[in-house]
């Protein structure tokens, strides 16, 4: 790499030069192995991993549990995307573009397959009623949160993430870029939670549980150790709205759920039953 670098006029795949994630990276789509997906006991099969698109679905489906929806259980299956679960035929049967989480309905028929973290989210909240608001000024407002947060992420993730926290040569231009960009959400959302106990107003709702898996853990430090070159406490709203989210019982469920990474207390590869996070807190304890 080099600071004279000229793109050539037709670019080629270098497979050395993908840094953390040059194994899983590519530029072609489709499945690399034959390998089915398993399938539990539950109508709601999710397939997926604790980053922070993955925590969206978990933290609205123990959402929904927590208010007794039943028909919300699930079994929640460990992507690892380090060794390419994703591009598995039965993944890629799930989702084409090999992104989790991935989510299979099977209470119709045949399956729904529903895919984008997004799209999990305003298909569950249809599904079951929740979170989403029925008067339509206020679903409108929810909605465009939540599309902002689909729009807005992969500045923050791939853009200001891979740069300051894994590419293999920090790129100043890159870093300062992307920092500014962050920055400038981070505002937008300081701004708009100054007016508002949650970000599409004084309802909890999907737009929250789009959003806090990323700005929520960036400002309290807990992804890419980039708080304080952030000055995230500054975000003062930002910082009371992030807090509160995470204290509720059923987003601190939700972020250990496919997690492999962080405190052993705070990982549960798997889950298939309520009870599972029981067994996981007394496995530890006897560890």
């Amino acid at each position: 790499m080099s600071d004279n670098y000229q793109p050539p006029k037709v670019w080629t795949w270098d497979k050395s030069g993908g840094g953390a994630f040059a194994n899983i990276n590519r530029p072609v789509s489709g499945p690399t192995h034959d390998k089915a997906l398993p399938v539990g006991k539950h109508p709601l099969q999710l397939y997926s991993l604790g980053t922070p698109n993955g925590q969206k679905v978990t933290i609205m489906l123990e959402e929904l549990l927590a208010k007794d929806v039943s028909a919300a259980e699930y079994d929640a299956w460990l992507i690892r995307i380090g060794e390419g679960d994703q591009f598995s035929s039965g993944f890629v049967d799930v989702n084409p573009n090999s992104k989790i989480p991935a989510l299979r309905d099977h209470s119709t028929t045949p399956p729904t397959r529903v895919f984008e973290s997004g799209a999990i989210l305003l298909y569950l909240a249809e599904k079951f009623g929740h979170f989403l608001p029925k008067d339509p000024a206020k679903r409108t407002e929810t909605l465009n949160w939540l599309f902002w947060l689909q729009g807005s992420a992969p500045f923050l993730g791939g853009g200001f993430g891979h740069f300051y926290n894994y590419a293999p040569v920090k790129i100043e231009y890159a870093i300062n870029r992307f920092t500014m960009e962050a920055k400038r959400q981070l505002d937008v959302l300081d701004k708009q939670l100054a007016q508002h106990t949650f970000v599409a107003g004084d309802e909890y709702t999907i737009a929250d549980m789009a959003i806090w898996p990323w700005y929520g853990n960036v400002v309290l430090g807990n992804t890419y150790n980039a708080a304080e070159f952030l000055d995230a406490g500054s975000y003062q709203n930002v910082q009371r709205w992030a807090k509160a989210i995470a204290d509720r019982p059923a987003v601190k469920r939700g972020r250990m759920v496919n997690r492999t990474f962080g405190e052993p207390s705070e990982q549960l590869h798997e889950r298939h039953d309520a009870s599972d996070f029981d067994t996981q807190t007394e496995d530890k304890r006897n560890a």
